[in-house]
């Protein structure tokens, strides 16, 4: 599963892994919402979910693939439904750098006036707008590296689900020299 490992980076994993986080803990309402979750805690799920053996992880979550019209999301239905902003789903979606839930809703607007997210594109047939929670910048002393770790909310509108909403949290973590 390409679109979820894409923007992962090894060293981040790693730090998730030393310290001892187990990627079947996470709330995926709260990772949806960007609440408690960094970007390592999200590319461990993700690296559990793609995975040769994600069966567990899949268990774990009641989650089951379902077909996908968009090359750029991988497409879940939920066992039970999934209450996040206020609102039930069944369907949520991973893209690279993060989970989106599949909502019900033609008119993005009221979601995203409600989680005062702005919009960046807002015409008839796209929306697209994002709020960030957090950026830091960490230099690794032993690489030289500077690693970018930014949280933000995004509410958007996708052509491949028309009278949909999606909206979820950007892990995102990048690698400056």
């Amino acid at each position: 599963m390409a679109t979820l490992g894409a923007a992962c980076l090894s060293p981040m994993v790693a730090i998730a892994e030393e310290a001892d986080f187990d990627p079947a803990t996470i709330d995926l309402a709260k990772l949806i919402e960007c609440r408690t979750y960094q970007p390592a805690q999200y590319n461990a799920l993700a690296f559990w979910i793609a995975g040769d053996d994600n069966r567990a992880a899949l268990a774990r979550f009641g989650l089951s693939e379902t077909e996908s019209a968009n090359p750029m999301l991988r497409i879940f239905t939920l066992k039970a439904p999934l209450t996040v902003f206020g609102r039930q789903t069944r369907r949520i979606a991973f893209a690279s750098s993060g989970p989106l839930a599949i909502l019900d809703e033609a008119d993005p607007h009221p979601l995203a006036k409600s989680l005062d997210v702005k919009a960046t594109v807002d015409t008839p047939s796209k929306f697209l707008g994002e709020r960030e929670i957090s950026a830091v910048s960490e230099r690794d002393d032993k690489t030289g590296m500077t690693f970018k770790t930014r949280v933000a909310l995004n509410v958007s509108t996708v052509a491949s689900h028309p009278g949909k909403t999606l909206a979820g949290c950007s892990y995102r973590i990048d690698l400056a020299g």
